[in-house]
């Protein structure tokens, strides 16, 4: 997730929604039973933690965008 500390608001924030979807479809997954890494869904969740968090940062201006 280091590699994404470079993008602009609008990438972010298409990136969150991404990561989002992503959840959505594993959460169905799971429901159904056919889902290889559980883990999974614990790291999208933090990554769409972290997307939150450089969002908020760039709108208080403490990271460029």
């Amino acid at each position: 997730m280091k590699k994404n500390t470079n993008l602009t608001l609008e990438e972010c924030l298409a990136k969150r929604d991404q990561l989002a979807k992503e959840l959505q479809d594993l959460r169905f997954s799971m429901i159904l039973g056919h889902v290889e890494n559980p883990v999974a869904k614990r790291n999208i969740k933090r990554d769409i933690a972290r997307m939150n968090t450089v969002i908020r940062e760039i709108e208080l201006g403490i990271r460029k965008a």
